[in-house]
């Protein structure tokens, strides 16, 4: 395929990049399609030699990072957007081809990274501290932000590029630089966007800035939490895995981003608009076959509306076209791995057991060309109770499950009855219906939306969630904070030294 020669990815490859790429010693990792089951290259990882290695490379190349002027970072970081905007028609491919979005998602994935790299060029001159007034004559108090270190990023298979890009271009800015563990599911959209960047940095002198490591858990994963050279670990992952790296960062007091499992729900009330509403439902539901975080699972609708709601969705189900994701007409591409459809046929004899009922889809599918060890499975929906087990849990497919509510208070009541607390949505006409679920006695999520889904959020604002999924935000707003230390700072500048609280002393 010319686009994997593009990226300079071969057969085999190394899994391990810190300014050149290394000669690893680790086991060969091999990375499938999972529209087909058919291997698409190697890896050989990286042991705990190269591990050290990489961080070395990336803590000494912050080293001399830090004392850029931030604007000169943030032309760099101009560059590598750019670069990434050169290929983005390839990369977009490659995470069709390796991770199973439909090309039109692997294109806006590729988009996001190269959006947070116009959006860090412009957070580059706007790092601000505040000016504070002593109550001390003669003195002068200010806040000022310094890099912080080293980042240990460590993303999912189902955004493989994206993530990435939200932590390392807005810790460029900073003044860090990343070390990248990239999901074992996707290793080969790691090794493509490092190609991509590389080039720039090195140009630069800064090539460690990349540090891409591509090992198991116990070579390398196990060695980023207790690492002391990382004072922030960004993980995108499972709620499980989630407590173990906030445990772990935390006991050496460093900190942590985590972005963990979603449950999210949109709710329907009596006077939505349906045909904005059955669209956002659809793409929310079944993009990306369900396998995104902000996915809509739970879709809480009015009682009176339900039935149509209903019928509707089923009838939108039936038109979605399943098959090879590297189609344009392809709506629906495969689930990740025999694992993943095994978990949906789970929650799906779950749910059965639970009391719920399948109102179309749940199947695995074989498809032409697929024999092999395609993933695809046909997008479900079920009619279920909030309160099922099940449903109270998140199951990484194409399940919508389908909750009926009397009104806005049962909505809520019900919305925000989950563990989970990432994105959530409310189709209404009603201003106060609307402002009510925006606001502190409303949902309880990270992200409110009114009058779109849940999926698909902008690079503008912070994104990440509350409760069991995690803490942290990421991309937009002032998430460039948590990149940074804070210092305050306070200046004299008389000649007396008059002390705080007026305290005399001698």
């Amino acid at each position: 395929m010319d686009f994997l020669r593009e990226l300079g990815i071969s057969k085999d490859n190394s899994g391990a990049y810190n300014g050149e790429w290394l000669a690893c010693k680790g086991e060969w990792l091999e990375s499938r399609d999972p529209a087909t089951g058919k291997v698409i290259g190697r890896i050989r990882q990286a042991t705990g030699e190269e591990y050290e290695a990489c961080v070395a490379a990336a803590h000494a190349a912050y080293l001399r990072w830090r004392e850029v002027p931030a604007p000169k970072r943030g032309e760099i970081v101009r560059k590598l957007g750019n670069a990434i905007r050169e290929k983005k028609d390839a990369l977009g491919r490659l995470v069709t081809l390796e991770m199973g979005k439909i090309l039109q998602e692997g294109w806006g994935e590729v988009q996001e990274a190269i959006d947070i790299a116009d959006f860090a060029v412009g957070q580059s001159r706007m790092l601000y501290g505040l000016s504070m007034h002593s109550e001390r004559p003669g003195h002068a108090m200010r806040e000022s932000w310094h890099p912080l270190g080293t980042v240990g990023v460590i993303t999912a298979f189902n955004f493989p590029m994206a993530v990435w890009a939200w932590n390392s271009m807005l810790a460029y800015i900073c003044g860090d630089s990343c070390v990248w563990k990239p999901s074992s599911e996707t290793p080969l959209c790691a090794i493509g966007l490092t190609n991509v960047v590389r080039p720039v940095l090195e140009a630069e002198g800064f090539g460690a800035l990349a540090t891409l490591v591509i090992g198991s858990g116990r070579e390398v994963g196990n060695r980023f939490l207790t690492d002391k050279r990382m004072p922030l670990i960004s993980f995108t992952g499972s709620t499980s895995v989630g407590k173990k790296v906030a445990m772990a960062s935390g006991e050496r007091f460093a900190r942590s981003i985590l972005e963990l499992g979603g449950n999210n729900g949109l709710v329907l009330l009596e006077d939505a608009d349906l045909s904005i509403a059955i669209p956002a439902i659809l793409f929310g539901s079944v993009g990306t076959a369900g396998q995104r975080c902000t996915t809509t699972r739970r879709l809480l609708v009015h009682e009176k509306i339900a039935d149509e709601v209903e019928k509707r969705l089923v009838r939108a189900y039936e038109q979605v076209k399943i098959g090879n994701p590297a189609d344009e007409k392809t709506l629906c591409g495969p689930l990740v791995s025999a694992s993943a459809v095994a978990e949906m046929m789970d929650a799906l004899e779950q749910l059965k057991k639970q009391g719920g009922k399948i109102l179309c889809g749940g199947e695995r599918l074989t498809l032409p060309g697929a024999e092999a060890g395609g993933h695809f499975v046909k997008p479900c929906i079920a009619r279920a109770e909030n309160h099922y087990p099940i449903v109270q849990t998140e199951t990484f497919a194409p399940i919508l499950y389908v909750i009926r509510i009397k009104n806005l208070e049962d909505a809520i009541q019900k919305h925000n009855d989950v563990p989970q607390g990432l994105t959530s949505a409310i189709f209404t006409m009603n201003v106060r219906h609307a402002e009510r679920f925006c606001a502190a006695t409303g949902s309880d999520c990270g992200i409110a939306n009114v009058n779109i889904g849940t999926s698909g959020a902008e690079i503008g604002g912070a994104f990440g969630g509350e409760k069991e999924t995690g803490w942290g935000r990421e991309s937009g707003s002032d998430s460039w904070k948590q990149y940074m230390r804070r210092q305050t700072n306070t200046v004299n500048w008389s000649n007396a030294l008059p002390l705080a609280q007026g305290i005399q002393f001698g």
